[in-house]
């Protein structure tokens, strides 16, 4: 059984950047998707980006591409989404996922694995 478990969001200013860290434990993610989603409020769960633990292709929302990246540690079982040029609209919840096979979905629906959870608020 695999655990996630997000950290480093925060209240950053429009234009500023944000890490945030998911941690993963209690299984092998080596043939895992990971990704990442987020929700604001009053709307469902968006995909954001995501990539194969083992590496390789990378995907990414369009309102993300060009200012998110995903990226990844494995000796820490740690993957990283990496926030640049944030805008107010990015304010969400984000939530890191992983999937028990290694092509990446944007449905959440297809992920097997959640975190709790982060805050991310740009203000304007």
């Amino acid at each position: 059984q695999v655990q996630l478990v997000e950290s480093g969001g925060g209240l950053v200013q429009a234009g500023g950047s944000l890490r945030l860290s998911c941690a993963a434990s209690g299984g092998t993610v080596s043939n895992y998707a990971m990704g990442w989603f987020r929700q604001a409020p009053g709307k469902e769960r968006e995909f954001v980006t995501a990539i194969r633990w083992s590496g390789g292709s990378t995907y990414y929302a369009e309102s993300v591409r060009g200012r998110f990246t995903i990226s990844r540690d494995n000796a820490k079982n740690t993957v990283f989404l990496h926030m640049n040029s944030l805008k107010p609209e990015d304010t969400a919840v984000y939530y890191c996922a992983a999937r028990r096979v290694v092509v990446v979905t944007t449905n959440p629906d297809d992920y097997d694995y959640w975190g709790q959870g982060t805050q991310v608020t740009v203000s304007s």
